[in-house]
């Protein structure tokens, strides 16, 4: 899949997304990873943490295993 389509296919999911704290989630991941090196962080990660990262991207499709902002931020 070239870069093209990858944008168009990202465009698209993104669109679909109902949840504003998930569409929170992405925007602040992808606008960290921009001031990033390209894949510098996910270079460092053996396999089995890169399945862990991929494993929790799709649990968190789920709205029902998100936490709300406030939740994950409270003090204790």
């Amino acid at each position: 899949m070239g870069t093209i389509e990858l944008r168009s296919n990202i465009h698209k999911i993104v669109d679909q997304i109902q949840s504003e704290q998930l569409l929170q989630a992405i925007y602040d991941f992808l606008k960290t990873r921009e001031k990033d090196n390209s894949g510098r962080l996910w270079d460092t990660l053996s396999e089995e943490q890169k399945q862990e990262v991929m494993l929790a991207f799709e649990e968190s499709e789920d709205e029902n295993n998100l936490l709300d902002r406030d939740q994950v931020f409270k003090s204790k």
